[in-house]
């Protein structure tokens, strides 16, 4: 696993008095867990604490959470009026969340519009896709297309409809394209940073406050695969 993100690593994609958006290392848990490990919320704190010279407790919310093993934009909320009206967006589905995968078998359509129906496994932490409705499940829906071939892999560009636990791991497996080191869902062998290669390329949302239109991209991780891009 690849040494965790701290204040001096931290990649910073937008910041301003009401909100701040990390680009997010493989490894990184952004909300503390059962692990102990210190979460990238800690980590942000801590930048700024020390970039404000702030005393005291300093306010982040965390609005929305990414995988572990993902990589991409997570968006704080700096202030209590940010992260309620963040909280609003996010759960109204009034964000554009555009995600890019790598995956070695290729889908059989070009593009496609994906409906599943997700039941969550909380014992072994993962979603099972299932095409028609079953007991305690959640509709599923992402569109992707395919927008680069590498020489043993495709690269596929995600727009999420739904936000569901694991959503784009599940349903890519459900079609015989499980992303490239996720072990959980299908895929023959680990990457050797122990990430995914799942990462939440794009964001284009409304600011809580100025209401000015914002679209954030993130660089892709610095490795073999995602440098071939």
């Amino acid at each position: 696993m690849k040494e965790l993100s701290n204040k001096t690593n931290l990649q910073i994609l937008h910041e301003d008095n009401h909100i701040i958006v990390i680009n997010k290392r493989v490894g990184d848990i952004v909300q503390g867990d059962k692990t102990g490990d210190k979460p990238l919320s800690e980590v942000v704190k801590e930048y700024i604490k020390d970039k404000y010279n702030k005393p005291g407790e300093v306010f982040l919310g965390v609005v929305h959470r990414l995988d572990r093993p993902t990589t991409g934009i997570v968006v704080f909320a700096r202030t209590s009026k940010a992260l309620t009206r963040l909280n609003e967006m996010f759960s109204n589905r009034e964000t554009q969340k555009t995600y890019w995968a790598v995956v070695k078998n290729k889908p059989e359509k070009a593009e496609d519009t994906l409906v599943h129906f997700l039941k969550r496994n909380e014992k072994n932490n993962t979603s099972k896709a299932h095409l028609k409705e079953v007991p305690d499940s959640k509709m599923a829906k992402l569109d992707y297309k395919i927008i680069k071939e590498l020489n043993s892999y495709f690269v596929l560009e995600i727009d999420l409809h739904t936000g569901r636990h694991h959503q784009i791991r599940a349903q890519l497996s459900a079609i015989g394209s499980p992303i490239k080191g996720d072990l959980k869902y299908g895929f023959d062998r680990s990457n050797p940073d122990g990430g995914i290669h799942l990462h939440a390329r794009k964001l284009v949302f409304i600011h809580p406050v100025s209401k000015e239109k914002l679209e954030i991209v993130a660089a892709v991780p610095n490795n073999s695969v995602w440098n071939a891009i």
